[in-house]
């Protein structure tokens, strides 16, 4: 993908992200039809399916020869990354838009041959877009941010993380993160993952640790973190797979390296 065709590309996406976020603020408050997914906890509205399909119908229309990677079940069947490939998450933080009316975002990431070159988050109440082009540096709104300041100490670390870590489960010992807890300034959870990535990128937040996300939960974020001087990797430290459910850690390089090294690999069960 060269320059002109990813800033072509770039401008229509935010075209559209800004059209589809419009739709779901003239509808915030009208009542919601809800269905559940994997568990009763999982849930998916009405407003998810009607976003993707809405991103995907005009993605199809435009660019025939693009490929998408999404939630909701309006995506291409995917074996590999090669190509343009569209990963979205049309709602990421639903459970939030179901209760909160708010911190819930829309993301989308482009990616050309498996590399990141577009990202895109969009808190959607708060009309703040947070993107990236590829070696172009990462945006809040018209905001150049800037890149992670790698001498933050430790102690003073502001790490996003759930509360899955600290309870007794099949992957981590909690006890180990329980004093990683402990050892840094503070933890906070926001209940999506791409406002999650949006923050790390801001440097409101150093590290964001998960031990389960799907490609379009992170797909955008990892463009835009990069772009700051950030890394994502597994919670082991290896390469993300882009069509994989995984464990992620994103964020500053210095700190997330110590959280791997220091805590996750002797929590690992």
């Amino acid at each position: 993908m060269n320059k002109a065709q990813r800033d072509t590309i770039f401008s229509q996406a935010k075209q559209w992200i800004y059209e589809a976020g419009a739709k779901i603020r003239e509808q915030i408050h009208t009542p919601l039809t809800i269905d559940t997914k994997s568990n009763p906890n999982d849930l998916v509205t009405a407003m998810d399916r009607s976003t993707e399909a809405f991103f995907a119908k005009n993605i199809k229309h435009t660019y025939t020869d693009h490929l998408i990677l999404s939630e909701e079940g309006y995506g291409d069947q995917l074996d590999s990354m090669d190509g343009i490939v569209w990963i979205i998450d049309p709602i990421d933080g639903t459970m939030n838009f179901v209760h909160q009316k708010r911190n819930f975002a829309i993301s989308i990431g482009i990616f050309n041959d498996g590399v990141g070159e577009i990202g895109f988050i969009y808190d959607v109440m708060e009309d703040v877009l947070y993107s990236a082009k590829k070696g172009e540096g990462a945006f809040k709104n018209n905001e150049r941010l800037p890149q992670l300041n790698r001498g933050v100490p430790f102690h003073q670390a502001m790490i996003s993380m759930n509360h899955f870590w600290l309870c007794e489960n099949r992957l981590v010992e909690e006890k180990r993160m329980q004093q990683l807890v402990k050892d840094v300034r503070g933890t906070r959870t926001y209940g999506s993952a791409a406002l999650e990535f949006a923050y790390v990128a801001e440097g409101i937040i150093d590290n964001y640790l998960t031990l389960s996300l799907s490609p379009w939960d992170y797909a955008a974020g990892m463009v835009i973190v990069n772009e700051v001087g950030g890394v994502t990797t597994t919670i082991d430290g290896d390469n993300i797979d882009m069509l994989s459910k995984t464990s992620v850690a994103a964020g500053n390089p210095v700190i997330q390296e110590k959280i791997i090294t220091d805590y996750i690999k002797q929590a690992r069960k």
